[in-house]
C-alpha cells in the first residue's frame, strides 16, 4: 500500500473520529468530573491561583478553558465561600456553571472541544509510531481499532484527564526509548521536555518513573559490550546519570514553571493552611512534612503543590470509593474488578483479536528455544525492545491498578489501551507475515470479519458511549447490571430526561440524580429531590420518580463484609418496571 493512500484512509479514519466523538457528545450534559475541571482550569487561567482541584495537574484544564475566555464569564466572586474554603470544587463548580447567570451549553461545546483534539492527536501519534514499527497496514489497523474503541470515544469527549494520561503515556515512552537507542544532546533535551509535559497531563502518568527505570536497567545491561561485570555496572551508572538529566530537565524547565504560573497569586498562607488541612490523614507522615516544609519556601513552593496533588491522587487510590460492583457494594474495591470490567467493556472482536494475537506469539515460540533461554531472551529483547517496553508498562501499570482500591471505572486502566492495540495489531501482522500465501488470504478473510464486527458495535453505540458494553455485558441497555458509575452513569443524561419530561408535559418530577449537571437547573419548577435513603413510605404515591443507574444500583447492591453504609434502600423499587429511560442512564418510574 502506498503512503498516499495510507495517508488518505488515516485522514478519514481520524477525520471519522473527530465527528464521532464531537456529535455524541452535543446532547451529553455535565458529568460528574466536568463539574470540577471545567471551573477549576477557568479559576487558573484568570486568577493565577491554584487552590480549586488540585489532586490533578493543571495543563488539561487549562487547555478545556482556554477557548472561555472569550465568552466574558461570571465567576463566582472572591469572599464566596466556595472560594475562600478548601477545596470546594464541586460547590464552586456549580456556582460557576449553574448559578452565575452563564451559558452552560456555550461551555461545555467549547471546553470539550480541545479534548477531542488531544483524542485525534493521540490517534495520529498512535498511527505513525505503529507505521514506524510494522508499516502502513498495520498503522491503519491500529488506527482503526482506536478510532472506533467505544471507551475513547465515551472519554475523549469530556474534559476529563484519562485520555491525555494515555496521550502521556504513549509520548513520553516513545521519546524515552528514542534517547535509550541514541543518547545524544537532542534526544535528551527531547525527552525531558517531553517528561516534564506528560507529568503535567495526570498523576497516574507518574508510574511512568518506574517503568523507565525497569526499561533503562535492561537496556543498559542488553548494550554493555562485553556482559562483564564492570562493564555492566559502568553502563547503568552511565544511563543513570542521564536518565535523571533528562527527568532534572522535566521538572526544572516545565513542571516547576507552570506550577508558579498557576501559584503566582495564591497566597502563601492559604497554601500551606491546606496544605496541612489536605493532608491531616496522610499515611505517609514523612513525605507529608516534606511537602508542608516546601510550601514555606518561596522556590520550592511550585514543587510543593505539584507534591499535594500527587499525595491527595496516591491516597485516594489507597483509600478507595464506595462502589457498585455485579451485586455486592464495596469501599475498599475487588482485586477482580478491572480484569472484569476490561472483559466486558472491550469489544468482543477485540478479545477475539487479542487470542488470536496471543496464540501466535505462543506458537513462534520454538522447542529449542527453551534448550537455552537466556541468550534467546536477551537477543529478543534487544531486537524488540519497544515491545518488550510496552509489555512491562502494561505489567506495571495494571498490577499496581489491581492493589489499589480506587475501582470506578475501566477508564482508569486507560493509559493501557494503546499499547494494547499496538502489540495485538504486531502480533497479528507477524502471524499473516509467517503464514504462506494461501493461508494468509484465509486469516485476512477472518480480520476483516472481525474488524468489521468491531466497528459496527461501535457505530451501533453512537451517542451512548459512555454506556457502552459489549454482548458478554448485555450491551448499553443493561451494562448497569455488572458495574455502574463512570463505566456506564456519569451524569450525562439530565438534557435528555428534561426532554422526555417536556414531550410528556409531566408537571412534577421526583429526581435522585448522580452527575455533574443541576437538575433543578434543568427541570425548574418541575423538579422535586428525593433521596434513596429516604423512607419508601415517605414517596407521595401518583407521582414519578428518576433515578440515576449509579445510585439506583447503590440501593440495590448487598454489602460486603465489613461495609458499615446504608444499603438495600432501592430494593422497594424491584416491584415496579420503569416506564421510560432517559437516555440509557436515568431510570424513569410512576409510583402508584
Amino acid at each position: 500500500m502506498s503512503n498516499k493512500l495510507t495517508y488518505l484512509i488515516a485522514f478519514i479514519l481520524l477525520s471519522v473520529l473527530f465527528i464521532t466523538a464531537f456529535t455524541s457528545s452535543l446532547d451529553d450534559s455535565t458529568t460528574m468530573d466536568e463539574l470540577a475541571h471545567i471551573p477549576a482550569g477557568y479559576s487558573y487561567l484568570i486568577k493565577k491561583d491554584f487552590r480549586i482541584n488540585p489532586e490533578h495537574p493543571p495543563l488539561i484544564k487549562d487547555l478545556a478553558a482556554l477557548p472561555l475566555l472569550r465568552l466574558n464569564l461570571n465567576f463566582p466572586p472572591e469572599n464566596h465561600p466556595a472560594w475562600q474554603g478548601i477545596n470546594e470544587q464541586w460547590w464552586l463548580g456549580s456556582e460557576f456553571l449553574y448559578h452565575s447567570g452563564n451559558d452552560i451549553e456555550k461551555i461545555l461545546f467549547w471546553s470539550r472541544l480541545p479534548m477531542i483534539l488531544i483524542l485525534v492527536f493521540l490517534g495520529l501519534f498512535l498511527f505513525l509510531w505503529t507505521k514506524q514499527l510494522r508499516g502502513n497496514k498495520a498503522a491503519l489497523l491500529v488506527l482503526t481499532i482506536f478510532s472506533f474503541s467505544p471507551t475513547f470515544l465515551a472519554h475523549g469527549r469530556l474534559v476529563t484527564t484519562d485520555v491525555a494520561a494515555a496521550l502521556g503515556v504513549v509520548m513520553g515512552t516513545y521519546f524515552w526509548i528514542k534517547f535509550l537507542k541514541k543518547p545524544d544532546a537532542k534526544n535528551i533535551i527531547l525527552a525531558g521536555l517531553i517528561f516534564g509535559l506528560v507529568m503535567l497531563f495526570k498523576f497516574s502518568v507518574i508510574l511512568l518513573v518506574p517503568f523507565f527505570a525497569v526499561i533503562t536497567i535492561v537496556w543498559a545491561i542488553l548494550n554493555s559490550e562485553e556482559k562483564k561485570l564492570k562493564e555492566i555496572i559502568i553502563e547503568l551508572i552511565r544511563y543513570g546519570i542521564l536518565a535523571l538529566i533528562v527527568m532534572a530537565i522535566g521538572v526544572a524547565f516545565l513542571i516547576w514553571p507552570v506550577y508558579k504560573f498557576h501559584t503566582l497569586h495564591y497566597p502563601s498562607q492559604k497554601q500551606i493552611s491546606d496544605t496541612e488541612y489536605l493532608l491531616s490523614s496522610s499515611p505517609m507522615p514523612t513525605i507529608k512534612n516534606i511537602c508542608i516544609w516546601m510550601t514555606k519556601n518561596p522556590i520550592l513552593r511550585p514543587l510543593a503543590h505539584y507534591l499535594l496533588g500527587l499525595l491527595m491522587a496516591t491516597q485516594r487510590t489507597a483509600a478507595g470509593n464506595t462502589v457498585y460492583f455485579m451485586g455486592m457494594i464495596s469501599a475498599s474495591g475487588w482485586w477482580y474488578y478491572f480484569p472484569i470490567v476490561y472483559l466486558l467493556k472491550v469489544p468482543l472482536a477485540f478479545h477475539v483479536l487479542s487470542l488470536i494475537a496471543l496464540f501466535w506469539a505462543v506458537c513462534a515460540i520454538k522447542a529449542p528455544f527453551f534448550k537455552n533461554p537466556l541468550p534467546r531472551i536477551n537477543s529478543w529483547i534487544k531486537s524488540h525492545f519497544t515491545e518488550f517496553s510496552l509489555m512491562v508498562f502494561i505489567a506495571i501499570y495494571w498490577t499496581t491498578s489491581l492493589l489499589g482500591h480506587l475501582n470506578i471505572g475501566v477508564r482508569h486502566v486507560l493509559p493501557t489501551f494503546p499499547f494494547i492495540y499496538m502489540l495485538v495489531v504486531l502480533g497479528i501482522t507477524g502471524l499473516l507475515d509467517s503464514v504462506s500465501k494461501e493461508k494468509r488470504k484465509y486469516i485476512t478473510a477472518i480480520l476483516i470479519i472481525l474488524v468489521g464486527w468491531y466497528i459496527i458495535s461501535s457505530i451501533t453505540t453512537w451517542p451512548y458511549y459512555l454506556s457502552y458494553f459489549n454482548e458478554i455485558g448485555g450491551g448499553k441497555e443493561n451494562g448497569y447490571r455488572f458495574v455502574v458509575d463512570s463505566n456506564y452513569d456519569w451524569g450525562q443524561d439530565m438534557k435528555r430526561l428534561k426532554k422526555w419530561v417536556d414531550e410528556n408535559k409531566i408537571d412534577k418530577i421526583y429526581v435522585d440524580y448522580f452527575g455533574g449537571s443541576d437538575a433543578k437547573y434543568y427541570l425548574q419548577e418541575k423538579y422535586r429531590p428525593w433521596q434513596g435513603t429516604n423512607k419508601p413510605t415517605d414517596f407521595p404515591k401518583g407521582n414519578y420518580l428518576a433515578v440515576s443507574a449509579t445510585f439506583l444500583q447503590g440501593g440495590r447492591g448487598n454489602p460486603v463484609p465489613g461495609f458499615d453504609q446504608p444499603t438495600g434502600y432501592y430494593r422497594w423499587l424491584d416491584k415496579y418496571k420503569p416506564i421510560a429511560r432517559a437516555g440509557t442512564s436515568i431510570f424513569i418510574y410512576y409510583i402508584k
